[in-house]
């Protein structure tokens, strides 16, 4: 190898691929009105946006979000739709983010 060359990486070193391995069992399936939320929290919507969209008062949109910050292990909702996007629950190349229905019940 010259001064100017990089070391190649050995093949039995892994590489990393750039996606996350998720086992198909671990990608939560949500309820309608859920898939509603998380749609609206990724478009960006504010809390009493979806209230008003969803009918529902501000604290229930809270709850919600609340929920499903715990089942995704995420601590804000910023890391709530990165990890639904990691997951694979998005339309690819769509805006609004829209839910695909085989994570809707």
């Amino acid at each position: 190898m010259s001064s100017g060359e990089l070391p190649r990486p050995s093949d039995d070193v892994p590489q990393p691929s750039g996606e996350v391995p998720v086992p198909s069992g671990d990608v939560p399936v949500l309820d309608a009105l859920d898939a509603q939320v998380l749609e609206g929290v990724a478009g960006g919507e504010s809390t009493v946006q979806l209230a008003a969209r969803l009918y529902l008062s501000r604290q229930g949109i809270e709850y919600r979000v609340g929920q499903m910050l715990r089942r995704f292990d995420a601590p804000n909702r910023p890391a709530l739709v990165a990890r639904a996007h990691a997951l694979g629950m998005f339309a690819a190349g769509q805006w609004p983010p829209r839910v695909l229905p085989k994570h809707v019940r």
